[in-house]
C-alpha cells in the first residue's frame, strides 16, 4: 500500500481511532537515534519550505485552501 492510500484509508477512522493511531505513530519517531530524527526534521523543513516557495499547502494551491476555509466561515 502506497502513502497516499494509507493516508485516505486513516483518514476515514473515527476521531478516536485516527488519534491513537498519531499517538502510536508519534511515539514510535521518539525511539530513533538523534541523527535520523534530525535528517526527518530537516527533509521536513525542506518540503515545507518548497511548498511555500511554490505557493502551495500539501500539494493544494494556497488559493483553494483559503476558498475553503473561507466557505467553512460561512
Amino acid at each position: 500500500m502506497d502513502l497516499q492510500t494509507l493516508e485516505t484509508e486513516a483518514l476515514k477512522l473515527n476521531s478516536n481511532a485516527r488519534a491513537r493511531l498519531a499517538e502510536r505513530l508519534l511515539q514510535s519517531l521518539e525511539t530513533l537515534p538523534d541523527a535520523e530524527n534530525d535528517q526527518l526534521w530537516a527533509e521536513e523543513a525542506q518540503r515545507r519550505h518548497q511548498e511555500l516557495e511554490a505557493g502551495t499547502v500539501a500539494g493544494r494551491s494556497v488559493d483553494e485552501v483559503f476558498r475553503e476555509a473561507r466557505a467553512r466561515l460561512t
